[in-house]
C-alpha cells in the first residue's frame, strides 16, 4: 500500500518590526550565504534554497507601508540591508532590487485592493519578479510588449523580456506591457500561466546566478484587477526614480566592501612581504597599508553618501514635490556615481594587494571585480556626473524616468 506523503507546513513568516531588527536579520543571513558564494558563482548554481531563506526571512517585506502590516524601514535601512546582503554574495543582494521598486510602484499607484492584496503576499514572503526590461529597442524605454484583449474581452500580455532579474524565482512576475492608450502598465502574472515561459540564458560573465534571462509571453491571460497602472508614477513628482536607483548603489558599495573585506583576510593570512620591503609580514609593507586606508576612506565616503541618499529618500517620500524629487535623484545619483568608483576600485586592487596567489580558482576572488563590473553597467554612471554637474551648475533637475 502506497501511503501519500504529507509536506510540513512551513512556518509562517515573520513580520520585521523595526530598522535595528531588519539590519540585525540581514547580517545573519548574510553570514550564511557568504559561506557558499564562491561555489555558486563558479558553478553557476542558482540561489534557489537560499532565495527562500531570503524571503522567509522576513526582509523581503520590510518596506510594506506601516498602514498594511509592515515595517516601513526607512530607505537608508533598505540600501544598508542590500549592501550587507550583496557584500556576502553579489546576486543575491541584487535578485530582490525589483521586488522592493514593484511594492514602491504598487504604493504610489495601486488600488486600495490591489495594496492589501499585495502589500500581505508580500508580507507573508511571496516574490515579485520583473519583465522589466527589452533588448533591441532604439533605447531602454523603448517598450515593444502590449497588453491588449483577446477574442473573448479578456486582458492578455504578448511581448519579450530581457534583463528579467529575480523571475525564475519569483511567485509572481510583474509584467511591464504598453496598454491600448499606449501608457506603460504592469501586471502581476504566475509565472505558472500559460503563455508564459522563463528561459535561463543570462550568460554574462558577473552576476552569474541572477537568472536576469528572458521571459516570453505568448497571448498569456492576466487578471483585470491585478493591472497598476505604472505610467502614474512618473507623471507628476514621486519617489519612484531614486528608490529604485538606491537600491543598485547599495549592490555596487555593498560589493566593494565584500571586495575589501577579502582583501583585508587574504594579506593578513596568505600574502607574503615583498623581498625589498624588508617586512616579516605582508600586512607590514607601507605601501599596501597606503592602499587600503585609500580604500577604506573610499568605501565609508561610500557609505556615508548612501545614507545621505537615503535620507533624501524619505523626504521625497513623505513630501513629493518637484524639489525634494530632484534633491532625492542627485543624492542617490551621488552615491552612484561614487559607489561606482569605490566598487570597482576595490575589486580591482583586491588582487594587486593580495598577489598572485589570491587567483587561484579555488579561491573565486575574481568574482568580486567581475560582479562589480558587470553591475555598474545598469546605467551609464557618466550621465550622472552630468546630472549631477547640470543641478548645481544650472539649476537644472534631472529627468523623472528613473535611470539617473
Amino acid at each position: 500500500m502506497t501511503v501519500a506523503r504529507i509536506e510540513p507546513t512551513p512556518a509562517p513568516v515573520p513580520v520585521i518590526g523595526s530598522d535595528a531588527e531588519a539590519i540585525a536579520v540581514a547580517h545573519r543571513l548574510a553570514e550564511a550565504f557568504a559561506c557558499e558564494a564562491g561555489t555558486r558563482d563558479r558553478e553557476r548554481r542558482l540561489p534557489h534554497a537560499e532565495i527562500e531563506t531570503y524571503s522567509r526571512s522576513g526582509l523581503w517585506g520590510i518596506t510594506v507601508p506601516r498602514a498594511y502590516g509592515g515595517a516601513e524601514v526607512s530607505n537608508a535601512t533598505l540600501a544598508e540591508v542590500t549592501a550587507i546582503i550583496a557584500a556576502a554574495d553579489a546576486s543575491l543582494g541584487q535578485i530582490p532590487q525589483n521586488h522592493y521598486f514593484v511594492l514602491e510602484a504598487l504604493r504610489l499607484t495601486g488600488s486600495e485592493q490591489q495594496k492589501r492584496t499585495w502589500f500581505a503576499r508580500a508580507l507573508a514572503g511571496e516574490r515579485f519578479g520583473n519583465a522589466l526590461s527589452e533588448a533591441g529597442g532604439k533605447t531602454v524605454h523603448d517598450y515593444q510588449t502590449r497588453l491588449h484583449h483577446d477574442a473573448d474581452g479578456v486582458p492578455v500580455i504578448t511581448g519579450r523580456k530581457f534583463y528579467s532579474t529575480g523571475t525564475l524565482f519569483a511567485h509572481w512576475i510583474a509584467a511591464f506591457a504598453k496598454d491600448p492608450d499606449d501608457n506603460l502598465v504592469f501586471a502581476f502574472i504566475s509565472p505558472d500561466t500559460p503563455g508564459v515561459a522563463l528561459i535561463d540564458d543570462w550568460s554574462s560573465f558577473g552576476q552569474r546566478t541572477t537568472g536576469s534571462g528572458t521571459t516570453v509571453f505568448e497571448q498569456a491571460r492576466v487578471d483585470p484587477a491585478a493591472i497598476v497602472p505604472f505610467h502614474e508614477s512618473f507623471e507628476q513628482p514621486t519617489s519612484m526614480g531614486p528608490l529604485g536607483q538606491i537600491s543598485h548603489a547599495a549592490i555596487d558599495i555593498g560589493i566593494g566592501r565584500g571586495a575589501l573585506n577579502e582583501t583585508i583576510a587574504f594579506v593578513q593570512t596568505r600574502s607574503r612581504p615583498w623581498i625589498d620591503s624588508g617586512c616579516d609580514t605582508a600586512a607590514e609593507d607601507p605601501y599596501t597599508i597606503a592602499a587600503i586606508g585609500d580604500l577604506t576612506l573610499r568605501l565609508n565616503t561610500a557609505d556615508a553618501l548612501l545614507a545621505r541618499a537615503g535620507r533624501a529618500v524619505d523626504r521625497a517620500m513623505q513630501a513629493p514635490k518637484d524639489d525634494t524629487v530632484a534633491q532625492a535623484s542627485i543624492a542617490v545619483a551621488e552615491a552612484r556615481a561614487w559607489g561606482t568608483e569605490a566598487g570597482l576600485a576595490a575589486a580591482n586592487k583586491l588582487h594587486e594587494l593580495a598577489g598572485t596567489r589570491s587567483t587561484l580558482a579555488e579561491y573565486g576572488l575574481d568574482r568580486y571585480w567581475r560582479n562589480v563590473r558587470v553591475h555598474t553597467l545598469h546605467d551609464p554612471v557618466r550621465w550622472k556626473y552630468a546630472a549631477i554637474g547640470n543641478y548645481y551648475l544650472n539649476d537644472i533637475k534631472p529627468p523623472r524616468h528613473g535611470a539617473i
